[in-house]
Protein backbone atom coordinates (compact mmCIF):
# COMPACT_ATOMS: atom_id res chain seq x y z
CA UNK A 1 0.00 0.00 0.00
CA UNK A 2 1.34 3.45 -0.93
CA UNK A 3 1.84 6.47 1.30
CA UNK A 4 -1.27 7.86 3.04
CA UNK A 5 -3.04 10.95 1.79
CA UNK A 6 -2.45 13.40 4.63
CA UNK A 7 -5.11 15.96 5.52
CA UNK A 8 -5.20 19.23 7.40
CA UNK A 9 -8.81 20.03 8.37
CA UNK A 10 -9.78 23.63 9.17
CA UNK A 11 -13.22 24.03 10.72
CA UNK A 12 -14.58 21.49 13.19
CA UNK A 13 -18.25 22.35 13.23
CA UNK A 14 -21.07 20.17 11.94
CA UNK A 15 -19.36 19.11 8.71
CA UNK A 16 -15.86 18.88 10.16
CA UNK A 17 -17.10 16.68 12.98
CA UNK A 18 -18.95 14.52 10.48
CA UNK A 19 -15.82 14.06 8.41
CA UNK A 20 -13.77 13.01 11.44
CA UNK A 21 -16.39 10.42 12.37
CA UNK A 22 -16.66 9.12 8.79
CA UNK A 23 -12.91 8.59 8.48
CA UNK A 24 -12.76 6.98 11.92
CA UNK A 25 -15.52 4.51 11.04
CA UNK A 26 -14.67 3.77 7.41
CA UNK A 27 -10.94 4.44 7.26
CA UNK A 28 -9.81 0.81 6.80
CA UNK A 29 -12.52 0.13 4.20
CA UNK A 30 -11.59 3.25 2.23
CA UNK A 31 -7.90 2.36 2.35
CA UNK A 32 -8.68 -1.06 0.87
CA UNK A 33 -10.85 0.44 -1.87
CA UNK A 34 -8.45 3.25 -2.79
CA UNK A 35 -5.15 1.46 -2.26
CA UNK A 36 -3.87 4.02 0.24
CA UNK A 37 -5.05 5.34 3.62
CA UNK A 38 -6.58 8.79 4.16
CA UNK A 39 -5.13 10.23 7.33
CA UNK A 40 -5.83 13.43 9.26
CA UNK A 41 -2.56 14.80 10.63
CA UNK A 42 -3.62 18.26 11.89
CA UNK A 43 -6.73 20.30 12.59
CA UNK A 44 -7.63 23.94 13.20
CA UNK A 45 -10.62 25.66 14.78
CA UNK A 46 -11.51 28.81 16.68
CA UNK A 47 -11.72 27.03 20.02
CA UNK A 48 -9.47 24.08 20.78
CA UNK A 49 -11.36 23.20 23.97
CA UNK A 50 -14.92 23.37 22.68
CA UNK A 51 -16.94 20.23 23.40
CA UNK A 52 -17.39 18.27 20.18
CA UNK A 53 -18.99 15.01 19.07
CA UNK A 54 -15.71 13.98 17.45
CA UNK A 55 -12.50 13.39 19.40
CA UNK A 56 -9.63 15.62 18.20
CA UNK A 57 -7.15 14.74 20.93
CA UNK A 58 -5.14 12.52 18.60
CA UNK A 59 -4.47 15.27 16.06
CA UNK A 60 -1.98 18.10 16.11
CA UNK A 61 -3.83 21.39 16.67
CA UNK A 62 -2.83 24.46 14.65
CA UNK A 63 -4.26 27.79 15.79
CA UNK A 64 -3.86 29.59 12.46
CA UNK A 65 -5.68 28.03 9.45
CA UNK A 66 -3.33 29.82 7.04
CA UNK A 67 -0.36 28.17 8.75
CA UNK A 68 -2.11 24.81 8.49
CA UNK A 69 -2.78 25.43 4.79
CA UNK A 70 0.96 25.84 4.19
CA UNK A 71 2.05 23.02 6.48
CA UNK A 72 4.61 20.81 4.65
CA UNK A 73 3.25 17.68 6.36
CA UNK A 74 -0.16 17.80 4.61
CA UNK A 75 -1.21 16.91 1.05
CA UNK A 76 -4.77 18.24 1.19
CA UNK A 77 -6.21 21.28 2.94
CA UNK A 78 -9.88 20.71 3.85
CA UNK A 79 -11.59 24.09 4.32
CA UNK A 80 -14.81 23.86 6.33
CA UNK A 81 -14.67 27.34 7.88
CA UNK A 82 -17.18 29.12 5.64
CA UNK A 83 -17.53 32.70 4.47
CA UNK A 84 -16.73 34.40 1.18
CA UNK A 85 -13.60 36.20 2.40
CA UNK A 86 -11.34 36.58 5.45
CA UNK A 87 -9.58 33.57 6.87
CA UNK A 88 -11.38 31.09 4.61
CA UNK A 89 -10.23 32.80 1.42
CA UNK A 90 -6.75 33.51 2.77
CA UNK A 91 -6.19 29.92 3.82
CA UNK A 92 -7.47 28.44 0.56
CA UNK A 93 -5.26 30.75 -1.50
CA UNK A 94 -2.28 29.92 0.73
CA UNK A 95 -2.87 26.18 0.30
CA UNK A 96 -3.12 26.42 -3.49
CA UNK A 97 0.03 28.55 -3.74
CA UNK A 98 1.83 26.00 -1.55
CA UNK A 99 0.87 23.22 -3.97
CA UNK A 100 -1.74 21.64 -1.68
CA UNK A 101 -4.97 20.15 -2.96
CA UNK A 102 -8.05 21.87 -1.55
CA UNK A 103 -11.43 20.36 -0.70
CA UNK A 104 -14.08 22.80 0.45
CA UNK A 105 -17.78 23.01 1.26
CA UNK A 106 -17.71 26.82 0.94
CA UNK A 107 -20.26 27.83 -1.71
CA UNK A 108 -20.02 31.56 -0.86
CA UNK A 109 -16.25 31.60 -1.40
CA UNK A 110 -16.53 29.87 -4.76
CA UNK A 111 -19.55 31.86 -5.95
CA UNK A 112 -17.60 35.08 -5.47
CA UNK A 113 -14.05 33.96 -6.30
CA UNK A 114 -14.45 30.65 -8.13
CA UNK A 115 -12.74 31.53 -11.42
CA UNK A 116 -9.70 33.12 -9.73
CA UNK A 117 -9.29 30.19 -7.34
CA UNK A 118 -9.68 27.70 -10.19
CA UNK A 119 -6.95 29.49 -12.14
CA UNK A 120 -4.68 29.34 -9.08
CA UNK A 121 -5.32 25.62 -8.63
CA UNK A 122 -4.59 24.91 -12.29
CA UNK A 123 -1.41 27.00 -12.21
CA UNK A 124 -0.04 24.86 -9.37
CA UNK A 125 -1.38 21.56 -10.71
CA UNK A 126 -3.61 20.77 -7.74
CA UNK A 127 -7.27 19.99 -7.16
CA UNK A 128 -9.93 22.45 -6.02
CA UNK A 129 -12.88 20.20 -5.24
CA UNK A 130 -16.28 21.24 -3.88
CA UNK A 131 -18.86 18.46 -4.06
CA UNK A 132 -20.07 19.40 -0.57
CA UNK A 133 -20.71 23.04 -1.56
CA UNK A 134 -23.89 22.24 -3.49
CA UNK A 135 -26.88 20.20 -2.27
CA UNK A 136 -25.21 18.44 0.66
CA UNK A 137 -25.03 14.71 0.06
CA UNK A 138 -26.33 14.79 -3.53
CA UNK A 139 -23.44 14.03 -5.94
CA UNK A 140 -24.46 16.66 -8.48
CA UNK A 141 -21.04 18.24 -8.97
CA UNK A 142 -19.51 14.87 -9.85
CA UNK A 143 -22.41 14.10 -12.18
CA UNK A 144 -21.93 17.38 -14.04
CA UNK A 145 -18.11 17.25 -14.07
CA UNK A 146 -17.96 13.65 -15.28
CA UNK A 147 -21.10 11.70 -16.15
CA UNK A 148 -22.89 14.38 -18.19
CA UNK A 149 -19.95 15.72 -20.19
CA UNK A 150 -21.35 14.18 -23.39
CA UNK A 151 -24.30 16.57 -23.24
CA UNK A 152 -25.05 20.17 -24.01
CA UNK A 153 -26.96 21.26 -20.93
CA UNK A 154 -29.82 23.69 -21.53
CA UNK A 155 -31.19 24.09 -18.02
CA UNK A 156 -30.35 23.25 -14.43
CA UNK A 157 -32.72 23.96 -11.58
CA UNK A 158 -33.76 22.71 -8.20
CA UNK A 159 -34.53 23.05 -4.53
CA UNK A 160 -31.15 23.99 -3.07
CA UNK A 161 -31.98 25.14 0.46
CA UNK A 162 -33.44 22.77 3.05
CA UNK A 163 -34.47 25.53 5.47
CA UNK A 164 -36.82 27.14 2.95
CA UNK A 165 -38.19 23.80 1.84
CA UNK A 166 -38.88 22.82 5.45
CA UNK A 167 -40.75 26.08 6.10
CA UNK A 168 -42.87 25.84 2.95
CA UNK A 169 -43.66 22.18 3.67
CA UNK A 170 -44.97 22.94 7.17
CA UNK A 171 -46.94 25.96 5.93
CA UNK A 172 -48.70 23.63 3.49
CA UNK A 173 -49.27 20.67 5.79
CA UNK A 174 -50.20 22.59 8.94
CA UNK A 175 -51.65 25.84 7.57
CA UNK A 176 -49.33 27.97 9.69
CA UNK A 177 -47.82 31.38 8.99
CA UNK A 178 -44.30 31.93 7.76
CA UNK A 179 -43.24 33.64 11.01
CA UNK A 180 -44.61 30.81 13.15
CA UNK A 181 -42.89 28.07 11.17
CA UNK A 182 -39.63 30.02 11.03
CA UNK A 183 -39.54 30.10 14.85
CA UNK A 184 -39.93 26.31 14.91
CA UNK A 185 -37.22 25.88 12.27
CA UNK A 186 -34.87 27.93 14.43
CA UNK A 187 -35.75 25.88 17.52
CA UNK A 188 -35.11 22.64 15.57
CA UNK A 189 -31.75 23.89 14.31
CA UNK A 190 -32.86 24.05 10.66
CA UNK A 191 -32.57 27.86 10.58
CA UNK A 192 -29.98 30.20 12.05
CA UNK A 193 -30.74 32.88 14.65
CA UNK A 194 -30.35 35.33 11.73
CA UNK A 195 -32.03 33.36 8.93
CA UNK A 196 -31.68 36.02 6.22
CA UNK A 197 -29.03 34.12 4.26
CA UNK A 198 -31.38 31.14 3.86
CA UNK A 199 -34.89 32.61 3.65
CA UNK A 200 -33.72 35.55 1.53
CA UNK A 201 -32.56 33.15 -1.20
CA UNK A 202 -28.85 34.02 -1.01
CA UNK A 203 -27.68 30.53 -0.04
CA UNK A 204 -29.57 29.13 -3.04
CA UNK A 205 -28.06 31.84 -5.27
CA UNK A 206 -24.50 30.91 -4.26
CA UNK A 207 -25.13 27.28 -5.16
CA UNK A 208 -26.88 28.20 -8.40
CA UNK A 209 -23.90 30.32 -9.49
CA UNK A 210 -21.66 27.23 -9.20
CA UNK A 211 -24.11 25.00 -11.08
CA UNK A 212 -24.33 27.63 -13.84
CA UNK A 213 -20.56 27.62 -14.36
CA UNK A 214 -20.48 23.80 -14.40
CA UNK A 215 -23.41 23.62 -16.82
CA UNK A 216 -22.51 26.37 -19.29
CA UNK A 217 -18.77 26.94 -18.98
CA UNK A 218 -19.13 30.60 -18.02
CA UNK A 219 -17.32 32.47 -15.27
CA UNK A 220 -19.11 32.48 -11.95
CA UNK A 221 -21.36 35.53 -11.68
CA UNK A 222 -23.21 35.60 -8.38
CA UNK A 223 -24.04 39.28 -8.82
CA UNK A 224 -26.04 38.38 -11.95
CA UNK A 225 -28.45 36.11 -10.06
CA UNK A 226 -31.95 37.55 -9.58
CA UNK A 227 -32.76 36.78 -5.93
CA UNK A 228 -36.12 36.76 -4.20
CA UNK A 229 -36.80 34.96 -0.90
CA UNK A 230 -39.84 33.37 0.70
CA UNK A 231 -40.54 35.99 3.39
CA UNK A 232 -43.71 37.24 1.70
CA UNK A 233 -45.35 33.86 1.12
CA UNK A 234 -48.61 33.66 3.08
CA UNK A 235 -50.97 30.83 4.00
CA UNK A 236 -53.39 32.35 1.46
CA UNK A 237 -50.81 31.78 -1.29
CA UNK A 238 -50.13 28.22 -0.13
CA UNK A 239 -53.87 27.47 -0.04
CA UNK A 240 -54.56 29.06 -3.43
CA UNK A 241 -51.68 27.16 -5.03
CA UNK A 242 -53.03 23.90 -3.62
CA UNK A 243 -56.50 24.62 -5.01
CA UNK A 244 -55.04 25.46 -8.42
CA UNK A 245 -53.02 22.24 -8.57
CA UNK A 246 -49.60 23.57 -7.55
CA UNK A 247 -47.03 23.51 -4.77
CA UNK A 248 -44.86 26.51 -3.87
CA UNK A 249 -41.11 25.86 -3.77
CA UNK A 250 -38.08 28.12 -3.64
CA UNK A 251 -36.26 27.25 -6.86
CA UNK A 252 -32.91 28.20 -8.29
CA UNK A 253 -33.06 28.16 -12.10
CA UNK A 254 -30.25 28.60 -14.61
CA UNK A 255 -31.28 28.62 -18.25
CA UNK A 256 -29.43 29.04 -21.53
CA UNK A 257 -31.30 31.44 -23.82
CA UNK A 258 -30.57 33.08 -27.16
CA UNK A 259 -29.81 36.29 -25.25
CA UNK A 260 -27.41 34.73 -22.74
CA UNK A 261 -27.67 32.92 -19.40
CA UNK A 262 -30.59 33.57 -17.07
CA UNK A 263 -30.04 32.88 -13.36
CA UNK A 264 -32.92 33.37 -10.93
CA UNK A 265 -33.93 32.38 -7.42
CA UNK A 266 -37.52 32.91 -6.35
CA UNK A 267 -40.65 31.22 -4.99
CA UNK A 268 -42.18 29.17 -7.76
CA UNK A 269 -45.44 27.33 -8.30
CA UNK A 270 -44.77 23.84 -9.65
CA UNK A 271 -47.48 21.39 -10.77
CA UNK A 272 -48.49 18.85 -8.12
CA UNK A 273 -47.93 15.92 -10.48
CA UNK A 274 -44.20 16.64 -10.89
CA UNK A 275 -41.51 14.88 -8.87
CA UNK A 276 -40.12 18.18 -7.57
CA UNK A 277 -43.49 19.01 -5.96
CA UNK A 278 -43.06 15.96 -3.69
CA UNK A 279 -39.61 16.96 -2.40
CA UNK A 280 -40.54 17.95 1.14
CA UNK A 281 -38.90 18.87 4.43
CA UNK A 282 -35.16 19.56 4.44
CA UNK A 283 -34.51 17.54 1.29
CA UNK A 284 -32.90 19.06 -1.81
CA UNK A 285 -33.13 18.17 -5.47
CA UNK A 286 -31.31 19.15 -8.64
CA UNK A 287 -32.75 18.65 -12.13
CA UNK A 288 -30.61 18.82 -15.27
CA UNK A 289 -31.77 18.97 -18.89
CA UNK A 290 -29.25 17.62 -21.41
CA UNK A 291 -29.65 17.24 -25.16
CA UNK A 292 -28.78 13.52 -25.21
CA UNK A 293 -29.58 12.33 -21.68
CA UNK A 294 -32.88 14.21 -21.53
CA UNK A 295 -34.15 15.29 -18.12
CA UNK A 296 -32.69 13.79 -14.95
CA UNK A 297 -33.30 14.61 -11.30
CA UNK A 298 -31.21 13.89 -8.21
CA UNK A 299 -32.95 13.99 -4.82
CA UNK A 300 -31.48 13.61 -1.35
CA UNK A 301 -30.43 15.24 1.91
CA UNK A 302 -29.21 18.77 1.29
CA UNK A 303 -27.36 19.39 4.54
CA UNK A 304 -26.28 17.81 7.81
CA UNK A 305 -23.11 16.29 9.17
CA UNK A 306 -23.39 12.88 7.55
CA UNK A 307 -24.51 13.78 4.01
CA UNK A 308 -22.10 16.70 3.66
CA UNK A 309 -19.19 14.72 5.09
CA UNK A 310 -20.00 12.02 2.54
CA UNK A 311 -19.49 14.55 -0.25
CA UNK A 312 -16.21 15.77 1.25
CA UNK A 313 -15.02 12.15 1.42
CA UNK A 314 -15.94 11.66 -2.25
CA UNK A 315 -13.58 14.47 -3.24
CA UNK A 316 -10.82 13.09 -1.02
CA UNK A 317 -11.16 9.66 -2.61
CA UNK A 318 -10.77 11.14 -6.10
CA UNK A 319 -7.62 12.98 -5.02
CA UNK A 320 -6.21 9.85 -3.37
CA UNK A 321 -6.72 8.03 -6.67
CA UNK A 322 -5.00 10.79 -8.62
CA UNK A 323 -8.16 11.98 -10.38
CA UNK A 324 -7.47 15.69 -10.71
CA UNK A 325 -9.82 17.65 -13.01
CA UNK A 326 -10.10 21.37 -13.66
CA UNK A 327 -12.43 22.65 -10.91
CA UNK A 328 -15.17 23.73 -13.34
CA UNK A 329 -14.40 21.13 -16.04
CA UNK A 330 -13.50 23.86 -18.54
CA UNK A 331 -10.07 25.28 -17.76
CA UNK A 332 -10.25 28.63 -16.00
CA UNK A 333 -8.63 30.52 -18.89
CA UNK A 334 -11.27 29.10 -21.24
CA UNK A 335 -14.33 29.94 -19.15
CA UNK A 336 -16.49 32.27 -21.22
CA UNK A 337 -17.44 35.73 -19.99
CA UNK A 338 -20.89 35.62 -18.41
CA UNK A 339 -23.54 37.14 -20.69
CA UNK A 340 -26.63 37.95 -18.70
CA UNK A 341 -30.09 37.40 -20.17
CA UNK A 342 -32.52 39.90 -18.71
CA UNK A 343 -35.49 38.53 -16.78
CA UNK A 344 -37.80 40.23 -19.25
CA UNK A 345 -36.88 37.57 -21.80
CA UNK A 346 -38.25 34.84 -19.57
CA UNK A 347 -41.71 33.73 -20.56
CA UNK A 348 -44.11 31.76 -18.40
CA UNK A 349 -47.38 31.86 -16.52
CA UNK A 350 -47.87 33.85 -13.33
CA UNK A 351 -49.97 33.63 -10.18
CA UNK A 352 -51.13 37.04 -8.97
CA UNK A 353 -52.95 37.77 -5.72
CA UNK A 354 -54.57 41.17 -5.29
CA UNK A 355 -56.39 42.71 -2.35
CA UNK A 356 -58.97 44.66 -4.37
CA UNK A 357 -61.32 47.34 -3.07
CA UNK A 358 -64.91 46.13 -3.50
CA UNK A 359 -66.23 49.10 -5.46
CA UNK A 360 -67.66 49.73 -8.95
CA UNK A 361 -65.09 49.72 -11.72
CA UNK A 362 -62.24 48.13 -9.75
CA UNK A 363 -62.18 44.83 -11.64
CA UNK A 364 -62.66 46.57 -14.98
CA UNK A 365 -59.68 48.85 -14.27
CA UNK A 366 -57.50 45.88 -13.37
CA UNK A 367 -58.53 43.96 -16.48
CA UNK A 368 -57.77 47.03 -18.57
CA UNK A 369 -54.23 47.30 -17.17
CA UNK A 370 -53.60 43.64 -17.95
CA UNK A 371 -54.94 44.04 -21.49
CA UNK A 372 -52.68 47.05 -22.09
CA UNK A 373 -49.67 44.76 -21.63
CA UNK A 374 -51.13 41.98 -23.78
CA UNK A 375 -51.61 39.70 -20.75
CA UNK A 376 -54.21 36.98 -21.16
CA UNK A 377 -55.88 35.65 -18.00
CA UNK A 378 -56.28 31.88 -17.73
CA UNK A 379 -58.43 32.03 -14.60
CA UNK A 380 -59.64 34.54 -12.03
CA UNK A 381 -61.18 33.71 -8.66
CA UNK A 382 -62.40 35.87 -5.79
CA UNK A 383 -61.24 33.94 -2.76
CA UNK A 384 -62.79 34.04 0.68
CA UNK A 385 -60.61 33.42 3.67
CA UNK A 386 -61.74 30.71 6.07
CA UNK A 387 -62.95 33.41 8.45
CA UNK A 388 -65.40 34.52 5.73
CA UNK A 389 -66.98 31.12 5.18
CA UNK A 390 -70.51 30.28 6.47
CA UNK A 391 -70.64 30.52 10.24
CA UNK A 392 -68.19 33.44 10.38
CA UNK A 393 -68.73 37.19 10.03
CA UNK A 394 -68.39 38.25 6.40
CA UNK A 395 -66.24 41.19 5.42
CA UNK A 396 -67.88 44.60 5.29
CA UNK A 397 -69.14 45.98 1.99
CA UNK A 398 -66.44 48.02 0.29
CA UNK A 399 -63.58 46.39 2.15
CA UNK A 400 -60.84 44.69 0.12
CA UNK A 401 -61.49 41.26 -1.37
CA UNK A 402 -58.79 38.70 -2.18
CA UNK A 403 -58.62 38.07 -5.92
CA UNK A 404 -56.39 35.43 -7.47
CA UNK A 405 -55.48 35.41 -11.15
CA UNK A 406 -53.45 32.94 -13.18
CA UNK A 407 -52.10 34.25 -16.48
CA UNK A 408 -51.24 32.50 -19.68
CA UNK A 409 -47.62 32.75 -20.80
CA UNK A 410 -46.36 36.31 -20.79
CA UNK A 411 -43.16 38.19 -20.09
CA UNK A 412 -41.69 39.35 -16.81
CA UNK A 413 -41.60 42.90 -18.14
CA UNK A 414 -45.31 42.87 -19.04
CA UNK A 415 -46.32 41.61 -15.61
CA UNK A 416 -44.17 44.19 -13.88
CA UNK A 417 -45.67 47.09 -15.86
CA UNK A 418 -49.24 45.89 -15.33
CA UNK A 419 -48.87 45.47 -11.57
CA UNK A 420 -47.15 48.86 -11.23
CA UNK A 421 -50.09 50.50 -13.06
CA UNK A 422 -52.62 48.69 -10.85
CA UNK A 423 -50.86 50.00 -7.76
CA UNK A 424 -50.84 53.54 -9.17
CA UNK A 425 -54.58 53.31 -9.82
CA UNK A 426 -55.14 52.68 -6.08
CA UNK A 427 -57.54 49.80 -6.73
CA UNK A 428 -55.67 47.60 -4.27
CA UNK A 429 -54.84 48.17 -0.61
CA UNK A 430 -51.55 46.21 -0.56
CA UNK A 431 -48.66 45.42 -2.85
CA UNK A 432 -49.71 42.69 -5.33
CA UNK A 433 -48.27 39.25 -4.73
CA UNK A 434 -46.74 37.64 -7.84
CA UNK A 435 -45.34 34.10 -8.03
CA UNK A 436 -43.90 32.60 -11.21
CA UNK A 437 -45.26 29.32 -12.53
CA UNK A 438 -42.84 26.77 -13.97
CA UNK A 439 -44.32 24.23 -16.37
CA UNK A 440 -41.83 21.48 -15.59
Amino acid sequence: MTEPLKLGVAGLGTVGGGLLRLLAEHGPTLAARIGRPIEIVAVSALNRRKKRDADISGFRFVDDPVALAQDPSIDVFVELIGGESGVARNSVEAALRAGKHVVTANKALLAHHGAALAALAEKHGVALSFEAAVAGGIPVVKAMRESLQGNAITRVYGILNGTCNYILTLMLKEGRTFADVLKEAQAQGYAEADPTFDIGGFDTAHKLALLTTLAFGTRTSFESVYVEGIENITPADIEAADDLGYRIKLLGVALRTDGGIEQRVHPTMVPKHTAIADVDGVSNCVAIDGDFVGAIMLIGPGAGAGPTASSVASDLIDIARGQILPPFVTRAKDLKPYKRAQMRTHEGGYYIRLSVYDRPGAFAAIASRMAEQGISIESIVQRRRRAELPGFRRQDAGSPAAVVMVTHQTTEAAIGKALAAIERDRQVDAKPQMIRIERL
